[in-house]
């Protein structure tokens, strides 16, 4: 009979605030991870007040931290990393200190060039709802070029383009400003999942050069009026607004 207990291992990874469940999976698979001196696989289960877990080498305890949600403003030139030898400077670099002590990690990135809003958590099962492309949490960017996009192009956008065997797509895209001109450097993109550079590699292969790039909402929270580099802790009812539908769309 099993133990009521027993939790997959990469949700104690998530809850002890050390992850998401997604990167706790690579460290699964990687490896990483074991379960009583044993090497764990991915769907292996685990009673958190009995079994000894271990990332690494460093035991993993289930911890119920009080949840933090901030909101980041991204300036350009920031990297989306607890610990990079290769970068001086991270997004957590920009937190109050008060915060130094909490197991914080990012919820979705932004590449190094790339600005605007970023969701930083202690909260892994947080951090996965709002990754999973099954959740369709929409994320939505303003896209500058250094060549006007013809208006007659648009649907490629969406219709998408295959990359080395690997399909790059967003959901909408309309010019800003006068949707019915012929041509613009400035489009709005909505997507609900998102592969690493995607956005800058589908405008890449249609051959557009993107000069910045910035999300600037996610579900319904927009980061509108808040200053570049500013971070704001989420209260329950702006956690939720990450979460809705956008109607506009």
């Amino acid at each position: 009979m099993s133990s009521p207990n027993l939790i997959r291992t990469q949700k104690l990874l998530s809850e002890a605030g050390i992850c998401s469940r997604r990167v706790a999976e690579e460290y699964i698979k990687n490896g990483e991870v074991t379960i009583n001196g044993k090497v764990a696989e991915l769907g292996s289960k685990v009673d958190p007040q009995q079994d000894d877990v271990r990332l690494n080498g460093r035991r993993i305890r289930a911890s119920k931290k009080q949840q933090v949600v901030i909101a980041l403003n991204k300036p350009k030139g920031f990297i989306c990393s607890n610990d990079d030898p290769h970068n001086e400077r991270t997004v957590f670099d920009l937190l109050p200190k008060e915060l130094a002590d909490e197991r914080l990690f990012c919820a979705g990135r932004l590449d190094k060039d790339s600005e605007g809003l970023l969701i930083i958590t202690n909260d892994g099962e947080l951090a996965n709802q709002l990754m999973h492309p099954s959740n369709m949490v929409t994320k939505r960017y303003h896209v500058s070029l250094k060549q006007p996009f013809p208006r007659a192009k648009l649907f490629r956008l969406t219709r998408g383009v295959t990359v080395e065997g690997e399909k790059l797509k967003v959901e909408k895209a309309v010019f800003i400003g006068d949707k019915k001109k012929e041509d613009s450097t400035e489009i709005d993109v909505a997507m609900h999942h998102g592969k690493k550079r995607e956005i800058r590699r589908l405008f890449q292969a249609l051959h557009f050069d993107v000069k910045k790039l910035k999300r600037y909402q996610i579900g319904k929270y927009s980061i509108k009026g808040m200053p570049k580099g500013a971070g704001i802790q989420l209260t329950p009812r702006e956690i939720e607004l990450l979460f809705k539908p956008d109607l506009s769309l």
